[in-house]
């Protein structure tokens, strides 16, 4: 299947490029934000970030008739202050991130990301690191499983399945993608096995933000997104499910609040202290009925932007 970027002009037209500024593309996937942006640079240039070296190869095949005007990264784009300090760059006209997993990703059954097809248990988006899904399902202790099923997952039957993960492992180790489908299933009851859905779908998540650290990144990765905007620059960022939207929503309210002053201080309002940022989106932005009829993915993604507007 195709990779269709989600919100894709939406995004881009959000960043208000300007032809000579530099734009910074978090998470490039497969690379469709990042031309769209770079169709609208003269002198400008793109540093582009991913964890995962097949995508940066497969971007630089579609971006080549942009040569010279990009830079493919390889690293999560929470590392990029030290990344970007070393091409000498320290502030950004613009930053983007689309939090999504690519369709080659999901629909790679290698890559054992997708409970739609059998494959070893791995969800990797970096394929150098250690910690794969496998050693997750059958290292972690109840306890830890149960926990990130609940939190990452938001599944409801979180001790359940992490008990029947445990009783299965203890016979044999849970080696693919399938297997797990199984035991979640032998956990859950009728009534949800029933319903509309893949009752594999929120354990399947919880395993790739753990394995995978999401949510930390997020974190960090905002921090670190939003400290390096010029004034005037704006991180757009695109979630999919709520544990995602939550960081943003947090991230941006806090930054553009001004910090609180006791009423009762004898302070003018000239003299307070005002927030460095602005919400350019009091509420996300959304797909419209076209696109939601030509990509399913764009049913649950979000998009939130702010904009620097002093130093």
């Amino acid at each position: 299947m195709e990779h269709i970027s989600v919100l894709l002009k939406e995004t881009v037209d959000a960043l208000n490029v300007r032809p000579d500024g530099i734009y910074v593309d978090g998470t490039l996937g497969r690379g469709g934000h990042a031309a769209e942006l770079l169709s609208r640079l003269d002198h400008g240039h793109l540093y582009a970030f991913d964890k995962d070296e097949t995508a940066l190869k497969e971007s630089a095949e579609r971006l080549r008739e942009y040569e010279g005007k990009f830079t493919l990264i390889h690293s999560d784009f929470s590392n990029m202050k030290e990344k970007l300090a070393g091409y000498g760059v320290e502030k950004a006209d613009g930053i983007m991130m689309d939090l999504g997993v690519s369709s080659p990703q999901f629909d790679d059954p290698e890559r054992g990301f997708s409970y739609r097809f059998d494959a070893r248990l791995d969800m990797r988006m970096d394929r150098t690191q250690s910690l794969s899904a496998y050693e997750v399902i059958n290292n972690y202790s109840f306890e830890k499983l149960a926990y990130i099923l609940h939190t990452y997952g938001e599944e409801r039957y979180a001790k359940q399945i992490a008990r029947a993960i445990e009783r299965a492992r203890s016979e044999k180790p849970i080696e693919t993608t399938l297997q797990l489908v199984d035991v979640i299933r032998s956990a859950l009851p009728n009534k949800v096995l029933n319903k509309k859905g893949h009752p594999a779908k929120q354990a399947f998540q919880a395993l790739r933000i753990e394995v995978n650290d999401e949510l930390n990144s997020l974190s960090a990765g905002l921090s670190e997104a939003c400290g390096m905007l010029s004034v005037g620059g704006r991180c757009a960022v695109i979630t999919f499910h709520s544990l995602e939207d939550r960081i943003v929503k947090t991230c941006f309210k806090d930054l553009s609040s001004a910090p609180f002053v006791d009423p009762r201080l004898p302070i003018r309002e000239s003299q307070m202290e005002q927030a460095s940022f602005s919400l350019v989106t009091r509420k996300p932005i959304t797909a419209d009925e076209e696109e939601l009829n030509e990509n399913r993915r764009s049913h649950s993604a979000k998009l939130r932007v702010i904009e620097r507007v002093r130093d």
